[in-house]
């Protein structure tokens, strides 16, 4: 299994000087998911995707011995599938925002991963979110709850033949360690009480 980490986007809604994935908590954000996907010790490669848009977390990652790849960063849905279709391979897809994760959370989530589904998405319900002090634009109806998205998916890249149609499964897992990305200024305000 391959991590890949998504690490090329704008992070506009922060409303930063700098690239989102550098600020610190006691290290770049960024390299807290690197060190969390190497130390669980699961993954046979971590693949960092970068773009146009993140030049400083690319130069970040390489200066720490991790592999990069570059996309177009015309959006995370693209860049991602291009990612999906050049390794075509099994996946832990991870967003690079998540400062709280350990290689705990990380060996307990690729135990959920089913070759048989092409995509699983881990989500956090809106109960657990919200007694976070967190919010999220990204939701889906799940048993009859509302949840949200944390970034995190477990996908088989060779039983994908289109990102369209595509059918997705759902695991809930109300962590905050997966809980937890920085999506606003508020967010990373959050973070320093935590």
């Amino acid at each position: 299994m391959i991590a890949l980490v998504m690490a090329g986007g704008k992070g506009t809604r922060m409303k930063l000087n700098d690239e989102k994935l550098l600020l610190k908590y006691k290290k770049p954000v960024i390299l807290h998911v690197i060190d969390s996907l190497k130390n669980s010790n699961c993954f046979s490669k971590i693949l960092s995707v970068t773009s146009c848009n993140s030049p400083k977390t690319k130069k970040l990652l390489e200066e720490n011995n991790v592999e990069t790849f570059d996309t177009p960063g015309i959006g995370y849905v693209e860049d991602l599938n291009l990612a999906l279709q050049t390794f075509c391979d099994e996946f832990l897809v991870i967003s690079g925002d998540l400062p709280l994760l350990d290689k705990e959370i990380i060996q307990k989530i690729t135990t959920y991963y089913n070759p048989q589904k092409s995509w699983t998405s881990i989500l956090v319900t809106n109960k657990f979110l919200t007694a976070l002090g967190l919010e999220s634009n990204y939701s889906v109806n799940f048993n009859n709850q509302i949840c949200h998205y944390t970034g995190i998916s477990l996908v088989n890249a060779k039983k994908i033949t289109s990102l369209e149609n595509l059918v997705e499964n759902y695991i809930v897992l109300d962590d905050k360690r997966v809980a937890f990305n920085l999506n606003s200024k508020q967010d990373y305000d959050l973070l320093g009480t935590t």
